[in-house]
């Protein structure tokens, strides 16, 4: 696996957990529908389950996307993967299931897309979640010409990570600009801020370049924002909005 230099291997454009809301987020349906639209890179939420096993999830607790309910870390991958994790969406996906990270890297690798994995851990559990993702990523990845971008909101993981595979690329999410943001980011080796779009103006764009760090955005829906950004010279816009935003390739 070669790390990543100068040369920024990703596209620009990045389907939010698969498919946006058009397909249940997560699963490998949405991935798969992502791509249909012309979408070469994806972004999924990881999370650990009770035995240690790294599957696709947003929230901590199952009741919102699957017919199960409590915290998904307290079920078994096995217990897991025969939930019902589409009908919440539509009648279309009924019975899809959860889907795990093995399950997505090999439907990646097959198709040379490119992924990033948002670190989700349950709360308390961040230091482990980030060891293990980071450790099966580059088990998966090993011979990937291309890694995929490790990200999260959660410092304790992002550190986690680069102890555990620091050749994996890693970018800070943040919801708000926090005084040593440009700080942590240095301090994790990030090589990429991922922010709320609306914080990207004309001084935090040129700080973060002076930094070396690429810009990336999340979620951008609205095809105004998406000129806004491009404009500013950001490098990355993840988007809900799949039907939209046609992927330059």
């Amino acid at each position: 696996m070669k790390q990543i230099g100068s040369v920024w291997p990703y596209p620009r454009w990045v389907a939010h957990r698969g498919a946006g809301k058009l397909a249940p987020e997560n699963t490998l349906a949405a991935f798969k529908l992502g791509a249909q639209h012309g979408y070469q890179m994806f972004e999924c939420d990881a999370k650990l389950s009770a035995d240690g096993h790294v599957f696709l999830l947003h929230d901590a607790t199952l009741e919102r996307t699957t017919n199960a309910s409590g915290l998904g870390s307290a079920f078994t991958w096995a217990e897991l993967a025969v939930l019902d994790a589409g009908s919440w969406h539509s009648n279309a996906y009924a019975a899809e299931p959860l889907c795990s990270l093995d399950t997505l890297a090999a439907w990646c690798l097959a198709n040379s897309y490119f992924l990033n994995i948002e670190i989700k851990p349950t709360p308390s559990d961040e230091a482990r979640t980030g060891t293990v993702v980071a450790r099966e990523a580059a088990r998966l990845w090993q011979n990937a010409a291309v890694p995929p971008l490790l990200t999260s909101f959660q410092a304790a993981a992002l550190a986690a990570a680069q102890a555990e595979a620091p050749h994996l690329p890693r970018g800070l999410l943040l919801n708000d600009l926090r005084d040593d943001w440009l700080d942590l980011a240095r301090d994790l080796g990030c090589v990429a801020i991922v922010c709320r779009h609306s914080l990207w103006n004309t001084g935090t764009v040129q700080a973060a370049k002076q930094a070396g760090l690429k810009l990336l955005s999340y979620t951008v829906n609205e095809a105004q924002e998406v000129q806004r950004l491009l404009a500013l010279g950001t490098d990355g816009i993840i988007t809900d909005r799949v039907d939209l935003f046609t992927p330059e390739l």
